[in-house]
C-alpha cells in the first residue's frame, strides 16, 4: 500500500499527447494460485519497501517466503536496481519499491512483483519514473523487466500499481498511474516486454490527476475492477475524489464517482476492496486521514450489482470504537481488508499512527473492524495498541502501515502492521489477531503492499 501527496505535484503532472501502444504476447499456462507465491510452493509471500541494502542507495524490497510453518525470516531477500538481472541501477534520489503489486503477469504458475520507482532518471529525463516486472520461478524471484511507458505516461510513471483481471480473459491485468493519468496494461505479459493493449484511463470531465489505485471485485460479475483516488480540478474548484471504473471484456468503463474532501487535502492512502456483509458484493474502504483537522474517517462505499452505491462512515466517535477523535490522530491513515477470523466475511484493519496514549506522543494503533452482518460495526471493533511491539512509546507510529493475509494458510488472515524501526505480523485467530506467537518482520523499511 502507498499514501499519496496530490495537489502540490498535480501542476507538474500535466500530460499532453496519447498514443495507444498495441503488443502482444503468446498463450501460455495457467495462472498461479495464490497473486503473491513467488516460487509456487503453494504458499503466499510477502514482498515490502524495506531499508537500503548495505553500501547502496535507490530503494531496496525486502522479500520473505512462506514455509510450511510460517515466514521463513531468518532468511529475506533483497532486491534493488543493483540485483543480478533487474534493469537500472540504484541512485541517491531513486524509490525503487516505492509502490508494489503482484500477480502471475506471464501465467507461467508463478506470481510475479511488479516494482514502481517513479522518482527514477532515464537518460535526460528527470522523474520519468520505471516500473519493473521481476520474475518468478521455482527458486524465487530473479531477473526483470522493465515496462514501455505509454505516450503521455512519461513523468513518474509507477507512482501506483494495482493488478488484476479487468477484462475477464484469464490474463492478469496492471494498472499504473503515470504523468498523472491512470494506464491499463493488459494481459498477457512476457519476459521481452511485450504486453497485450495499453490504453490510457481518463476521466474525461474537468481536469483529473489520479494518485492511488486500489483493485477488486465490487460487482459481483467476475471481472476485478478499480478504483482511483485523483484530484479533481474545475476552474478554482479542487477536490479530492474517488472513482470507480468496472472491469468489462473491452476495458475499464468510467463509473461513479464521490467526493473524499471539497479542499486540497493530499493524504489519502490506496482504497481496499472487501465484502464486509457477505452478499457477494465488494465494499470500497476510503480512507480520509485528514477530516476534520486531522480527526480522520474511514467511509465504506457498498458494492451492489451496479457498482458502489449508498456509504457508511466510521470515526472514532462512532458508538463502540475505542477512544475518541483527536486533532492530527489520523485515523484510516492506512487500510487493509481481510477475512481475519475464519467467518467468511471480510474484516477491516485501520491504522491511527499519530494517536496520543496516556500522554504518549503519537505512539499509535490499529482498529480491527470485524465484518459480519449488516456490515461492519463499531459494536465489532477492537484496538490493537502499540504497546504489542514492547513497552510503550512515544513518536512509535504504530500502525502507520498495515495488511491483512492469510500468511499461515490457516483460513484466517494475518495482520501485519508497521511501526518506527520496526513490524509485527500478528496470526489471526476467532475473534482478532493475537499477539501470541506474533513474528517481527526483518527490515521494514517503508510501506506493505495490500
Amino acid at each position: 500500500m502507498r499514501r499519496s501527496t496530490t495537489t502540490a505535484l498535480v501542476a507538474a503532472l500535466l500530460a499532453t499527447g496519447v498514443t495507444p501502444v498495441f503488443l502482444t504476447g503468446p498463450a501460455s499456462a495457467a495462472v498461479a494460485k495464490h497473486y503473491d507465491d513467488f516460487n509456487g510452493d503453494g504458499r503466499r509471500d510477502l514482498a515490502y519497501g524495506g531499508y537500503d541494502d548495505v553500501d547502496r542507495k535507490g530503494g531496496t524490497v525486502t522479500v520473505v517466503y512462506g514455509t510450511a510453518t510460517g515466514l521463513d525470516t531468518a532468511h529475506p531477500k533483497f532486491l534493488h536496481q543493483d540485483s543480478s538481472g533487474i534493469p537500472g541501477a540504484g541512485e541517491e534520489d531513486d524509490r525503487f519499491g516505492e509502490s508494489l503489486a503482484s500477480a502471475d503477469l506471464n501465467k507461467d504458475g508463478y506470481a510475479d512483483l511488479v516494482v514502481g520507482n517513479s522518482m527514477e532518471h532515464v537518460g535526460s529525463t528527470d522523474y520519468r519514473g520505471t516500473v519493473t516486472v521481476v520474475w518468478g520461478s521455482k527458486s524465487g524471484l530473479s531477473g526483470g523487466t522493465n515496462l514501455t511507458p505509454a505516450g503521455g505516461a512519461g513523468s513518474y510513471f509507477g507512482r501506483d500499481l494495482a493488478t488484476g483481471d479487468f477484462t475477464g480473459d484469464g490474463s492478469p491485468d496492471l494498472a499504473v498511474i503515470g504523468g498523472g493519468e491512470t494506464w491499463l496494461y493488459r494481459g498477457p505479459f512476457t519476459k521481452s516486454g511485450t504486453t497485450g493493449k495499453v490504453s490510457e484511463i481518463d476521466k474525461g470531465s474537468a481536469g483529473w490527476y489520479s494518485s492511488g489505485l486500489g483493485a477488486g471485485k465490487v460487482d459481483g460479475d467476475g471481472r476485478t475492477d478499480l478504483v482511483v483516488i485523483g484530484t479533481e480540478i474545475n476552474g478554482s474548484d479542487i477536490r479530492e475524489r474517488a472513482w470507480f471504473l468496472k472491469g468489462t471484456s473491452s476495458g475499464l468503463a468510467s463509473g461513479a464517482s464521490r467526493t473524499l474532501s471539497d479542499q486540497q487535502q493530499g493524504l489519502y492512502p490506496s482504497p481496499v476492496i472487501g465484502d464486509f456483509d457477505k452478499n457477494g458484493y465488494g465494499d470500497i474502504a476510503l480512507g480520509v486521514p485528514d477530516k476534520d483537522n486531522g480527526k480522520g474517517a474511514v467511509t465504506i462505499w457498498r458494492g451492489t450489482a451496479s457498482g458502489p452505491g449508498t456509504s457508511t462512515t466510521f470515526t472514532q466517535a462512532t458508538s463502540g470504537v475505542s477512544g475518541s477523535p483527536e486533532a492530527d490522530d489520523n485515523f484510516g491513515y492506512a487500510i487493509s481488508a481481510a477475512d481475519a477470523n475464519g467467518d467468511g466475511y471480510a474484516d477491516l484493519a485501520v491504522g491511527v499512527p499519530h494517536e496520543d496514549v496516556e500522554g504518549l506522543e503519537d505512539q499509535g494503533g490499529v482498529h480491527v473492524f470485524r465484518g459480519g452482518s449488516g456490515g461492519l460495526s463499531g459494536a465489532r471493533s477492537s484496538w490493537i495498541a502499540q504497546t504489542v511491539l514492547g513497552p510503550a512509546d512515544s513518536h512509535a507510529s504504530f500502525g502507520y502501515t498495515v495488511r491483512l493475509r492469510d500468511l499461515t494458510a490457516d483460513g484466517k488472515a494475518d495482520l501485519a502492521v508497521g511501526a518506527a524501526g520496526g513490524a509485527l505480523l500478528m496470526r489471526g485467530t476467532a475473534t482478532v489477531p493475537t499477539k501470541t506467537g506474533a513474528v517481527v518482520l526483518p527490515e521494514l523499511g517503508g510501506s506493505l503492499p495490500d
